[in-house]
């Protein structure tokens, strides 16, 4: 029998030290994870140099990355904060639509593609930012915009319609006059 009786920690602790001057501050994005699921392929889209910067900084640092790369890190956020602020002006019902589907679907992205389509027209027509799904084959449809979900508790209306941006790279005209 132990002589020492059981004592459990239930606070939660807050590191309080300031970040030294030289890292950039930048406010959190302050999203859960179905937001940013919903975001991840715009974010993706537009933030891919800053992303690059900061896994080429990683790699480079093994082991001591995380605090070596804060500015690249920081400067991610600073392009995801700005992504996600965009789609709020712009497609705000498109994307709440989206993402309260995947959060009352435990985020599987294929009980929510009507949702998906129309979010993805509105980005891409306001924005001029497309999903795109890396190293996808060019001869096979993108599972994003197939109308039949194998694992989907309910099928696709057939009024639902599939967004499938030009395949030119233009950008719409309202998305090239207010960059």
């Amino acid at each position: 029998m132990a002589s020492r009786i059981p004592h459990f920690n239930q606070q939660v602790l807050y590191d309080t030290t300031p970040l030294p001057d030289s890292i950039p501050k930048v406010k959190e994005l302050g999203a859960s994870s179905a937001p940013l699921m919903s975001a991840a392929f715009f974010i993706g889209a537009r933030c891919r140099e800053y992303n690059d910067d900061f896994m080429q900084c990683k790699n480079e640092n093994p082991g001591k990355g995380e605090f070596e790369c804060l500015k690249e890190g920081r400067r991610v956020t600073r392009c995801a904060r700005s992504v996600i602020a965009d789609i709020n002006k712009s497609c705000l019902e498109e994307f709440r639509k989206h993402w309260t589907c995947l959060e009352d679907n435990n985020q599987q992205l294929w009980q929510c593609r009507p949702a998906e389509w129309k979010l993805n027209k509105c980005v891409f027509e306001n924005l001029g930012l497309k999903k795109e799904i890396p190293d996808q084959p060019p001869n096979v449809t993108p599972v994003h915009l197939r109308k039949q979900m194998i694992y989907a508790h309910w099928p696709i209306p057939r009024s639902a319609e599939v967004f499938v941006p030009p395949s030119d790279n233009k950008a719409p005209a309202a998305a090239s006059s207010s960059s």
